[in-house]
């Protein structure tokens, strides 16, 4: 009986804790934070000198002294130090926005993880958003997540396919009666295509370009198919070094080229996509058919993907109302709720 006065005076916090971005969504304000999962530090005493934005604009720029890090790697904890450091600032942060309670109040956390991490991995998560301050830490499958933050109804006996293509994992869920019926966790997604994108270019052009520039030719020129909208491929100028003189190299890279590259993983992704649909009850397809599959995730941004799906699966595909911030707005709405808390949660009893 004495969580509801502590849910009372507490803040709610859902947590996207993904390996590009981290995402924090407070009970009543919205997502109110969206930074990089990037800190720089010092290689000798790890001292904090930057955390997200600013760490992300230190990569490949820093002196040998100091190390950019990713602390979460494929969805996991790779890092506890850094990611609890990176916690403990994105915390600090959320105190100027709830003075009132955050800072008497510890707050609730939900946190969405990826359905392929072990026990070990768990605790990992757990451990470290307890220390950076958190009273109490709920786990949320992300495909459940992202399902409750788009609004689909994930307590029905109807069945529901959700793909969530995230930077470090790929996650492909039939979804029923507020469980996963079917599923799949790739280690393929939007870090693979970047380093896809790096080995075409380095291959083809013998050019070698930095993280940051690769990420921008996916976000500018990404696509999975031929878009029909557009007479001509889109450009655009890269610059790097050249592998053969070691000097500067500025390149034209057009959106073929880069459909080229990121062709296989999407090709592994729509695969797993296949064998999730074979392996599905026959019941749960009349459903899935009437409704869809449904892209969330950053990944689900590349254009043209649903249309490569849909062709693939002979199955209408649509793309989620802000594909990513989905896990963080679900981990936020089922804190809220107390019922769905108790039935979602990993851990949670069916009633």
């Amino acid at each position: 009986m004495w969580a509801f006065p502590f849910s009372l005076f507490s803040t709610n916090l859902g947590i996207d804790l993904g390996t590009s971005n981290t995402l924090i969504f407070v009970g009543g304000k919205g997502v109110v934070l969206r930074q990089p999962s990037v800190v720089t530090r010092h290689k000798k005493t790890k001292q904090i000198l930057a955390v997200g934005e600013k760490a992300k604009k230190m990569i490949g720029k820093t002196p040998a002294i100091l190390e950019v890090v990713k602390p979460i790697r494929n969805g996991v904890i790779a890092d506890f130090e850094a990611t609890q450091a990176m916690l403990n600032f994105f915390f600090q942060e959320l105190q100027q926005i709830e003075r009132s309670r955050f800072r008497f109040f510890k707050p609730r956390v939900a946190v969405g993880i990826s359905t392929g991490v072990t026990e070990v991995e768990r605790k990992a998560v757990r451990d470290v958003i307890l220390s950076a301050g958190a009273g109490k830490v709920f786990l949320i499958e992300e495909p459940i997540a992202a399902a409750v933050g788009i609004g689909l109804p994930v307590e029905e006996a109807g069945g529901i396919l959700l793909v969530d293509i995230g930077g470090g994992t790929t996650e492909i869920a039939v979804i029923s009666m507020g469980g996963i019926v079917v599923g799949r966790c790739l280690r393929v997604a939007g870090e693979e295509m970047d380093e896809a994108i790096t080995n075409f270019l380095r291959l083809k052009y013998s050019l070698l370009l930095g993280e940051t520039t690769v990420e921008e030719v996916k976000i500018r020129l990404g696509s999975a198919t031929a878009l029909p909208s557009e007479k001509e491929e889109r450009q655009m100028v890269v610059r790097g070094r050249d592998l053969e003189t070691g000097l500067p190299k500025s390149v034209r890279v057009n959106s073929a080229e880069v459909r080229e590259a990121i062709s296989p993983i999407l090709q592994e992704i729509l695969s797993q996509i296949s064998e999730v649909i074979e392996e599905m009850p026959p019941e749960l397809v009349n459903d899935i058919v009437s409704r869809g599959v449904v892209l969330s995730g950053g990944g689900a941004q590349i254009k043209g993907l649903d249309k490569l799906i849909a062709e693939e699966t002979k199955m209408p595909v649509w793309v989620a109302d802000e594909p990513m911030t989905c896990v963080v707005r679900g981990c936020g709405k089922i804190l809220e709720t107390e019922s769905l808390l108790h039935r979602l949660r990993i851990g949670g009893e069916l009633k």
